[in-house]
């Protein structure tokens, strides 16, 4: 009935918070803790978004499974459950030989750890890749051994990088960088169709620690052992590697405390940095030197490679920190 002091908008506009007035289906949207104007995308994993009157019309395209090992035994599932195991025996990371799959399995990966000296942390991995051929792989190394010699090959290897890239036809792409990170990427034809320590695949993290005898676990350490490729090896139970460090605890939450820095704030709207600083501390505590396995570069490197599926690519590493050197790979 009397007049109040402030800025009002005519009837049928609203604010746009830049002290202007727009109609309401102008109205931005919002992402990862973002404003997007109207009309414009983004992209989710394999999919386009696109802005309009104040909500997100995506595609439904269906994407890849990327299953990622890295580190000390940090594992992220193909429908993104994240947990630690670690275990000295040899287990089946993926396969698609599974009760799930009416059709003729194509490939197992199988993955071996192997410690650094006397410590506890793991220093490389040892991985077997079984398709129409075996391959073995070892640092610098790729054996072959063909179960039939005649046999079409359906798969091509490349050196990228630092990386050893495996890609068959079916749909299964593997990435290893020769040390402890393993990347596995499998086409969605193979939804619900795989299983392992990636998981099943189907779109449900919460089935994820499915064991090989097709039971729901609710320990990570029993889920794990369950995926043993024999049974004479001991069974593993992590241990807390900073527990009894405390100085070791403390260079590492300063090294690692990058994966919270602004450098990558784009990203940590996106993807959760607290489980990658976590596991990067614990990395830190594990390693004999800050040198060994390259700790702290594998946890940002697994951070950073989150942060660019996600659409944020981090330029992170320099010459003191973590350098890659490029000329020499390429």
């Amino acid at each position: 009935t009397e007049c109040a002091s402030g800025c009002m908008c005519p009837d049928g506009l609203v604010l746009d918070g830049s002290g202007g007035c727009i109609p309401k289906d102008q109205c931005p949207c919002v992402h990862g803790g973002h404003f997007y104007k109207p009309g414009e995308t983004i992209k989710v994993d394999c999919n386009t978004c696109t802005c309009n009157k104040r909500e997100w019309n995506c595609t439904d395209n269906a994407c890849k499974g990327t299953c990622t090992v890295y580190g000390n035994g940090h594992y992220m599932s193909f429908d993104g459950e994240k947990f630690d195991f670690l275990g000295d025996c040899d287990y089946i990371l993926a396969q698609d030989f599974c009760p799930n799959n009416k059709d003729a399995g194509t490939f197992r990966i199988v993955i071996q750890n192997n410690a650094c000296g006397k410590s506890l942390s793991i220093c490389s991995l040892k991985i077997t890749l079984i398709f129409e051929v075996c391959l073995e792989l070892v640092i610098r190394r790729i054996q072959e051994i063909a179960t039939d010699p005649g046999a079409e090959k359906n798969y091509q290897v490349d050196l990228r990088g630092g990386y050893i890239v495996i890609e068959t036809n079916q749909g299964m792409n593997f990435m290893w960088d020769q040390k402890t990170t393993v990347v596995v990427h499998v086409a969605p034809s193979f939804q619900g169709k795989v299983c392992g320590l990636c998981g099943d695949f189907d779109g449900r993290s919460r089935n994820d620690f499915t064991t090989r005898g097709q039971s729901m676990e609710m320990s990570i350490q029993e889920f794990g052992n369950s995926w043993k490729i024999t049974s004479t090896c001991s069974n593993t139970n992590m241990t807390d590697l900073c527990a009894d460090q405390p100085f070791k605890s403390a260079l590492g939450q300063k090294h690692c405390s990058i994966i919270k820095s602004n450098i990558f704030e784009a990203c940590h709207s996106k993807v959760n940095p607290i489980p990658y600083y976590e596991s990067c501390i614990s990395d830190f505590c594990g390693c004999d030197s800050v040198g060994d396995c390259e700790c702290f570069c594998t946890s940002v490197a697994a951070y950073s490679r989150s942060c660019s599926r996600a659409g944020v690519c981090i330029n992170w590493r320099t010459p003191a920190i973590c350098p890659v050197f490029c000329d020499y790979y390429n």
